[in-house]
């Protein structure tokens, strides 16, 4: 069943952004989604509900659907990065947050990492889960797609948008889920439209923020799955190489969605990197089996006896 957890709207210049503010922990956390996203229908997947309630543990957290996508306006061409960016400014005004960690997720990670550098007074500090810095190829940028490859992503997704269409590539883990997949697609349908998503996989494709890392001023976590094929490793060894006493963080697993695989060592880098603790160990669980003889006749006679006088024979 899904959580409730009220939907509300802030205003960054004429565009509504939807957002929610789940928990109340003692530090603000920003979550910039990557480029699926739907507020309310995130609920419906029990992984996300599981992530959130570890999340909240720690940290008061504000999540929120980009424009064009999800719950927040859409029908319009995507504007730039710059632009688009200010929306977390506009959703932490909105929940009353005056400093934040900003964690961006796959091409949510544009906006988190040009947050951080337009706005290091409100950023305590920086997450990038399965981002990239660039998205295309580049002469010393190899890992990148190439224009073809791009091509064929927009084609792809355009001819098998909520089939689902991108399911086995973002969350392999989860590929033999039948549950799983329906809900991807509904997601899929739901984030956007096919058009729409060609609108924004241009402008992912022309992101290049490599300028932008030196002028990170606050710490930051960079988190990559080591199997990941949405997004290569190399993307996150170059952000921590490039973002001054950036830490990094090798994960188990190849999904491109934090919550789907490991959700748990995940959530403790993150908990670690921002709290300076980890969650303490459950302790061991040890199951004990009572074995009960009943001796011939004990119970019938224990009815005579009542029960004082039958404790008066055990202990005799």
């Amino acid at each position: 069943m899904a959580a409730v957890v009220a939907t509300k709207y802030a205003k960054s210049g004429n565009v509504h952004i939807a957002y929610q503010v789940i928990g109340n922990g003692p530090r603000d956390l920003v979550i910039s989604p990557g480029i699926f996203s739907h507020l309310e229908l995130f609920w419906e997947d029990p992984g996300y509900a599981r992530w959130m309630e570890r999340l909240q543990g720690f940290a008061r957290v504000i999540a929120f659907d980009k424009r064009g996508q999800g719950l927040s306006d859409r029908g319009f061409a995507t504007p730039p990065l710059e632009e688009r960016m200010d929306d977390v400014r506009a959703v932490m005004d909105a929940a009353g947050s005056e400093r934040a960690a900003v964690m961006g997720i796959s091409e949510g990670g544009a906006l988190a990492i040009l947050f951080a550098a337009t706005y290091p007074a409100r950023t305590t500090a920086l997450i990038l889960f399965g981002t990239a810095a660039r998205w295309a190829w580049a002469p010393d940028y190899q890992w990148g797609r190439t224009s073809e490859q791009i091509a064929q992503v927009m084609s792809r997704w355009e001819a098998h948008w909520g089939e689902p269409a991108v399911a086995p590539q973002f969350a392999p883990s989860r590929k033999d889920d039948p549950a799983f997949l329906q809900w991807w697609g509904k997601l899929e349908r739901m984030s956007t439209s096919p058009s729409d998503v060609n609108g924004l996989l241009k402008t992912i494709f022309d992101i290049d923020l490599r300028n932008v890392l030196r002028s990170i001023k606050v710490p930051t976590l960079v988190l990559h799955r080591v199997g990941e094929v949405v997004v290569p490793l190399q993307s996150g060894h170059y952000l921590a190489e490039h973002i001054p006493n950036a830490k990094l963080v090798e994960l188990d697993g190849s999904d491109h969605w934090p919550w789907t695989e490991g959700a748990d060592d995940l959530t403790n880098e993150i908990q670690e990197f921002l709290t300076g603790t980890r969650p303490s160990p459950e302790p061991d669980r040890v199951l004990a089996t009572v074995l009960f003889v009943d001796i011939v006749g004990s119970t019938d006679r224990l009815a005579k006896l009542g029960d004082q006088r039958w404790r008066d024979v055990l202990e005799s």
